[in-house]
């Protein structure tokens, strides 16, 4: 393939436009949090999470969806690619790179962090946590507001994602399960280690349906605006991209829709001909009957009531 084929074949698809935001995105929802929970504190200097957790953060839970996006993701096919050359013109007049969207991204970072640490500590300060009634400590604040933002940061990577493979559901799945484990096994640390964690998740985080209630409400608020400004411009402004996605699936529909049609007008033709071999079978039958099959008597009196008349004429 020449150099100007493989230009056009890579460059629509080229996973860095997202990759660049999504990085801006991940670090300013977590680092905002920690701003937030400062700033509720006075800036005492009081830690909202594990020095472990912060340390984990872009190490192991939220760097190998990037990685699979970065090897993985297209927008559209090859093919596609091909056939429409005007998806170059996205990265020519900077339209993927541009300050408004790099801006939009940290917006949403910003909005993001907000709606996680307002919203968990509304849910959570204050309220009877524990089964015999103690309320959360800023420890148990702590790994809730981490799991709404692991949770919030891979989800959102998932709705960025044009292309899935089994590979990129592993690792922002597994991501997300990372977590999980990694707070049982540093949870049994002994607490010179593990300090705030020791045991957090198992025995105070876990039991309580608090904890997994306030973790779905605020991921799915946290997701909401972001999926319904994809929803709006995806409808209303759509992307070069967008258009032949669109279009792909709604000839993708058509073909559907025009194959149906098809099965069902070739199943009438073999019903249609089925019927007539059966009534010609019939036909057929009948005629057989009316010569061969009939019983001797019947056929002694038809040939009797045939002679009446002629002998009458006679």
């Amino acid at each position: 393939m020449s150099s100007p084929q493989h230009l056009i074949l890579h460059a629509p698809s080229c996973p860095s436009k997202t990759n660049i935001c999504y990085f801006f995105y991940k670090n300013i929802t977590f680092g905002f949090t920690l701003f937030w929970f400062e700033a509720n504190a006075s800036f005492s200097g009081q830690p909202a999470y594990n020095d472990w957790y912060m340390s984990c953060y872009n190490v192991f839970f939220t760097s190998l969806p990037v990685i699979a996006l970065g090897v993985f993701d297209q927008d559209v096919s090859a093919r596609l690619c091909l056939k429409h050359p005007l998806l170059y013109q996205e990265g020519v007049q900077n339209i993927l790179f541009s300050w408004i969207r790099i801006l939009g991204w940290m917006f949403n970072g910003v909005l993001s962090s907000i709606i996680i640490f307002f919203l968990t500590t509304n849910l959570i300060i204050g309220q009877a946590f524990r089964k015999d009634g103690q309320v959360a400590d800023y420890a148990v604040l702590g790994v809730t507001m981490y799991t709404c933002v692991v949770w919030t940061v891979n989800c959102q990577m998932a709705l960025s994602i044009n292309y899935f493979t089994w590979i990129q559901h592993l690792f922002i799945w597994g991501s997300i399960a990372l977590w999980y484990i990694f707070l049982v096994v540093y949870g049994y640390i002994p607490p010179t280690l593990s300090t705030t964690a020791y045991k957090v998740f198992v025995e105070a985080c876990a039991p309580s349906i608090v904890y997994w209630l306030t973790t779905l409400l605020v991921v799915i608020a946290t997701l909401l605006p972001l999926f319904s400004y994809r929803a709006f411009q995806i409808r209303f402004r759509p992307m070069e991209h967008d258009k032949i996605q669109r279009q792909r699936s709604e000839g993708s529909e058509h073909d559907k829709i025009q194959g149906r049609r098809a099965e069902g007008s070739e199943h009438n033709k073999i019903r249609g001909r089925r019927s007539e071999g059966s009534e010609h079978d019939v036909t057929e039958s009948t005629g057989t009957r009316n010569s061969t099959d009939l019983p001797s008597e019947i056929r002694i009196r038809i040939d009797n009531l045939k002679a009446g008349p002629r002998s009458k004429n006679a």
